[in-house]
């Protein structure tokens, strides 16, 4: 039946003549192919097969054969059904992209050059849009139709951190190794700070869509309590697993396990350096034991030895890789270069900006990449705000005197060039105590209200200091926070920002009756 609904599909858009359907044509033709199928275009049927063949007409229509060929076979609508029934979209997507690496249609799909992920997700929407209109009590509750893997909440940060990403393919090559050599444990990437080890925590997760959090001190988003549940969440969607809400993270695992069949699981963790958490133990709680096939891919700061908190059981697998080891140098080197001609030749905010620059100085591409690469001491955080510095015409020539030495001398000549050190800055001072000592992302008007200055001299510090800020939609409402710990830390240390000046007294007050006025 679907063979001859996805021909009439097809017939309907090769009859319009002109190459791009506008909208009120398209609409024409999906009810006159409605009305060909016998179907009513004001009032959806009410069984599942109904809606669905509904649904393809509505998506279908003027889209290309490769992916209506897919969606009309037996395999693929079953799992939507199971998928949109289990309200785990994810698993469709997991079962479309085994039958497309197994089945001769896939290759005419690869071929098409058909974004499958997007497509596939659109039809989902419409799909619950049409059953919403059927009225039918059957396709309740609706789900959450998105493929994204990782959840929302580390969406714009997993985007922001892979957005220029080069290189560390020594990084996941160690880690393949490790997955190779042992049935589960823990792999651990080490480094300073601005180093990359976020970026390559995200760049994994964006490669492989597995489970992930992203400890963020600055946030308030480091406890044991947030990093279990969002984890437990995810586990659960993934494996469709039942009466799982409560269990903690080790007998989590091991029902994960039981549906892995030979699969392997893969939970990226960042900046274990960051986590908020008292007591013994293990730090989050990682068990000592995993079942197999199951990793972790954790980033942290280094620490001293006798700070260690995480141990496992004898014959468990357990590394790390240092990114200062001497035989990563030459490789995070070359990695650092590629990232600074991405920046010079293909970056859309500052690469034209940052040719001009060079060529108005006569210098040549390779001597600037081998300068700044050098000044970077290898830190990518450094780079990340060097060179926009650089492309706003901040250093006028690249004379080793000028350009500051690696990512703290980096922070201190931002912070004399605003002026924090040889003049009265009362009111940038109070701005940036409130983001050092906010257990939370203030909005614009709280740190207005309690730093008690206006919210348009509030919006221009924030301005001043925009490199250095993460921001965050909460509803209607943009937060803000210090972009990365490494600069926290930078201020925190900073006697002019000390909390136990009288400055400072009035603020925190205000902050503590704010924050603490509903316990």
């Amino acid at each position: 039946m679907l063979d001859n609904i996805v021909k009439t599909i097809i017939n309907a858009a090769k009859s319009a003549v002109p190459q791009a359907i506008d909208a009120a044509q398209r609409n024409e033709l999906v009810v006159n192919t409605l009305k060909k199928l016998k179907l009513d275009p004001t009032q959806p049927p009410k069984d599942v097969d109904g809606v669905y063949v509904y649904a393809l007409v509505e998506y279908g229509v003027g889209k290309d054969e490769p992916i209506l060929k897919l969606l009309r076979e037996k395999e693929i609508r079953k799992a939507f059904w199971s998928a949109y029934a289990a309200n785990s979209p994810i698993s469709f997507w997991n079962k479309a992209d085994d039958f497309i690496q197994s089945y001769a249609l896939g290759d005419e799909i690869k071929e098409s050059e058909i974004d499958v992920k997007s497509e596939l997700e659109e039809f989902g929407r419409v799909f619950i849009d049409v059953a919403k209109r059927s009225k039918s009590l059957e396709f309740w509750p609706y789900p959450e139709w998105n493929f994204d893997e990782y959840p929302p909440e580390f969406k714009s940060l997993i985007e922001e951190k892979i957005k220029a990403f080069c290189g560390r393919e020594f990084v996941f090559k160690e880690f393949e190794n490790f997955i190779r050599d042992n049935s589960n444990g823990y792999f651990t990437v080490v480094g300073e700070p601005g180093m990359g080890k976020s970026a390559i925590a995200a760049k994994y997760v964006y490669d492989h869509k597995c489970p992930c959090y992203f400890n963020i001190r600055a946030d308030g988003r480091n406890k044991l309590e947030l990093f279990l549940e969002s984890i437990r969440q995810q586990l659960i969607r993934r494996y469709e697993l039942q009466d799982a809400d409560r269990l903690g993270l080790s007998a989590l695992l091991q029902r994960v396990s039981e549906k892995l069949r030979g699969q392997k699981l893969v939970i990226v963790v960042d900046a274990l350096d960051e986590v908020d958490q008292t007591g013994g133990g293990n730090i989050l709680d990682f068990p000592t034991t995993l079942p197999d096939g199951v990793y972790f891919f954790l980033t942290r700061r280094p620490y001293e030895r006798k700070n260690k908190r995480l141990s496992v059981s004898p014959g468990g697998g357990m590394t790390e890789l240092d990114l200062r080891a001497s035989q990563y140098q030459g490789l995070s080197r070359d990695d650092v270069k590629k990232y600074i001609g991405f920046m010079l030749n293909a970056d859309r905010d500052y690469g034209v900006r940052l040719q001009n620059w060079v060529q108005e100085r006569d210098i040549k591409k390779e001597d600037f990449i081998e300068q700044v690469a050098e000044k970077s001491e290898n830190n990518f955080m450094y780079l990340r705000y060097v060179l926009p510095d650089i492309a706003k015409g901040n250093y006028q020539d690249l004379i080793l005197k000028e350009l500051p030495d690696g990512l703290q001398d980096y922070y201190q000549k931002h912070w004399a060039r605003m002026g924090m050190d040889d003049k009265p800055q009362k009111n940038k001072l109070i701005v940036l105590f409130i983001l050092v000592a906010s257990r939370t992302m203030p909005t614009l008007d709280m740190i207005a209200k309690w730093g008690q200055q206006e919210e348009s001299d509030v919006e221009y510090i924030l301005e001043e200091w925009v490199e250095f800020l993460s921001k965050r939609k909460i509803g209607k409402e943009t937060c803000y926070g210090i972009y990365h710990a490494s600069f926290l830390d930078f201020l925190q240390e900073q006697r002019q920002l000390g909390s136990n000046r009288k400055l400072f007294k009035e603020v925190n007050a205000r902050m503590a009756d704010d924050l603490y006025s509903d316990v």
